[in-house]
């Protein structure tokens, strides 16, 4: 009967050709086999556009509790992000008032502006620099670090602890050496971490920790702690590697960069770039009861992967799904969620990488080129960006 029909196992599939080219295999999936068990992954992928928004959008079937992502051993700590309900909620709210629009009006986009500015000062005209190692990492990880109250943080702490978190949890293959990598860094943020809580709690100030650590009634330290880990995990490459990919997409296609001069549609770019290569691609969650999808039976106990990726390039809502087109008419992606997980950074890099940084920067280097587009690396599967941008500064 088809409500017990399984849907089909690839045994073909390895994380690793997932992690260079993924696109051309989510293509293929949407047209062939949208809901498809992949062996080397544990789960079962969803491609379609409408099936990831109807399990992000239902939490009473779909868990974010899911105990077998290496989420938990990566954070060593069960963080909001495997957490539903009203649990996951009073987590959520407690680093809120930090991230809330008037918050991003009055404190953080007029810190992130002076931040460009010194950024922007130090990358030297007319040479070829790697960009995304030198103005896209750095800046987002510095201006993260004040957003969440551990200014003493280095940019270079920030974007190990940073990747090492992403590598521990998009480790799905539970090979050991990203793990032992993602504890020496929880081991560098506990320590700092400690200190900063009492600074915070002797001198308060508007950031995340501050206002967790402050509050009339604070969530318990450890989860406190979580807080700021996954912070760190998804909020220094999400602005960091759209900021990277929207450069590459103007640079590739340089009379859409000069129409959005002159047009000033920088924020529509933005939404562009985090459809064209998602930031984060793809996400867990756990079956709590049967469910039918695309004429399948999942079981519960299953675990879906929602494919924002594959989404974001879902040919029944995208035309040329596959190019940057800063001025796409139409552009619901997935790139930030959906439901009661919708990505509580999403105001900060709009208002940041959007807003801010990509004009300042083509003002500031408005000749710069891409003399070897072929030399810019792409890789990730659970989260995923360029690793290199090496462009000319004119």
């Amino acid at each position: 009967m088809l409500d017990h029909l399984l849907a089909p196992l690839d045994d073909t599939i390895t994380i690793d050709q997932l992690t260079v080219a993924p696109y051309p295999i989510y293509k293929r999936l949407r047209a062939e086999t949208p809901v498809l068990r992949v062996k080397s992954v544990g789960r079962t992928f969803l491609t379609k556009a409408a099936d990831c928004k109807f399990v992000k959008d239902t939490p009473e079937i779909f868990s974010s509790d899911d105990p077998n992502t290496p989420m938990k051993r990566a954070f060593l700590a069960h963080t909001l992000m495997r957490k539903d309900g009203k649990e996951h909620l009073a987590e959520r709210m407690a680093m809120a008032p930090a991230l809330m629009p008037k918050t991003i009006q009055e404190v953080w986009a007029p810190l992130y502006r002076q931040l460009a500015d010194e950024y922007l000062d130090r990358l030297p005209k007319g040479q070829i620099v790697d960009l995304h190692r030198d103005l896209s990492g750095p800046i987002a990880a510095r201006i993260l670090a004040h957003i969440l109250g551990i200014p003493e943080a280095s940019d270079q702490q920030m974007i190990f602890w940073s990747q090492a978190l992403i590598d521990g949890a998009g480790n799905f293959g539970w090979r050991p050496e990203p793990f032992e990598i993602s504890d020496r860094a929880n081991a560098e943020m506990d320590a700092l971490l400690e200190k900063a809580i009492a600074r915070v709690r002797v001198a308060p100030d508007r950031s995340a920790l501050s206002v967790m650590v402050n509050a009339e009634n604070p969530i318990p330290t450890s989860q406190i702690i979580a807080n700021i880990k996954i912070a760190i995990g998804g909020g220094i490459n999400e602005p960091r590697d759209a900021l990277s990919t929207i450069v590459y997409g103007f640079l590739t296609e340089p009379e859409q960069l000069a129409e959005v001069r002159r047009a000033g549609k920088w924020g529509q770019a933005f939404e562009e770039g985090i459809r064209w290569v998602a930031p984060i691609q793809a996400s867990s969650r756990l079956v709590t009861e049967d469910v039918e999808i695309g004429g399948f039976h999942i079981p519960k106990g299953d675990t879906v992967m929602t494919i924002q990726a594959s989404a974001n390039h879902d040919e029944d809502l995208f035309d040329h799904p596959e190019r940057f087109d800063a001025f796409r008419a139409k552009n619901l992606h997935q790139s930030f969620g959906s439901g009661p997980h919708h990505c509580g950074g999403a105001h900060i890099a709009r208002r940041t990488v959007g807003a801010i940084m990509l004009e300042a920067l083509f003002e500031r280097f408005p000749d710069m080129t891409l003399p070897e587009p072929e030399a810019v690396l792409w890789r990730g599967f659970g989260f995923r960006g360029p690793i290199n941008l090496p462009v000319k500064l004119g």
